[in-house]
């Protein structure tokens, strides 16, 4: 789409997480093995990001691979992995390209259990990237949000062993200084399309107000119309954070 063609909103989420969900559904829909659904499933979230920061979003989360997922078949993990290193290439042979949108790429999540080729990716790409400041992609790798609140919990605690910190000095702030989110806004909306109902551990102390977007487009199938729609509907709700 033409820059000058793009949609105009009267307000915009400073932060959209997006939940990629139903690349194996939309496979088996075609008689397909899982994998062909995450190859076209990796299709759209190009797509999808570089739509939504040229319409002006400063921070999307898109889940790409929960704590969980390495529950799924050895070949399927091994695919996903697979599009996460191809992704990851491509990614560093297109620095200038990324200079110019002014993307800096974090990934979030445990980074324990990744393959030591993909987490040198990761790191490579991150530092590239890293003052950059038009938009910030976050990709959700070895993601879980209890994980998450639990590692920060964690880091407090032996911060207040250690004496740094008293018991009355721990708020919600700190918490939220503990998390892979830290220095971000939380999501003002949350995406997931697929026709499941659910956050599905993301996001899980972030998400705390978050407008929720839902459809039952499967992933793969999720067009810049489907985020446009999302956008409008978002336009029009009243956030009150508990107030009036």
């Amino acid at each position: 789409m033409d820059k000058k063609d793009l949609p105009v909103f009267s307000v915009l989420p400073k932060h959209i997480g997006i939940i990629m969900d139903g690349n194996g559904r939309w496979a088996k829909q075609r008689g397909l093995p899982r994998y062909k659904g995450h190859i076209e499933g990796a299709r759209t979230f190009r797509k999808i990001g570089e739509f939504a920061a040229d319409l002006g979003v400063k921070c999307i989360t898109f889940y790409a691979f929960s704590t969980e997922n390495w529950k799924r078949p050895p070949e399927e993990v091994e695919a996903i992995m697979q599009l996460f290193r191809e992704y990851l290439e491509e990614a560093d042979d297109r620095i200038a390209e990324n200079e110019e949108k002014g993307i800096r790429l974090r990934f979030i999540g445990e980074r324990k259990g990744i393959p030591a080729d993909i987490l040198s990716l990761m790191e490579l790409n991150e530092a590239q990237s890293s003052d950059k400041d038009k938009v910030i992609l976050n990709i959700a790798i070895n993601y879980g949000g209890r994980h998450e609140i639990t590692e920060g919990v964690k880091d407090i605690v032996r911060r207040a062993v250690a004496e740094e910190i008293s018991a009355d000095d721990i708020d919600e702030q700190m918490i939220s200084d503990s998390l892979y989110t830290k220095g971000l806004p939380d999501p003002d909306l949350i995406i997931r399309p697929s026709g499941e109902y659910r956050l599905s551990n993301f996001l899980t102390w972030q998400s705390a107000y978050s407008e929720l977007w839902f459809s039952n487009v499967l992933w793969p199938d999720f067009t810049e119309d489907d985020l446009v729609s999302a956008l409008r509907d978002f336009e029009k709700r009243h956030r009150r954070f508990g107030g009036v």
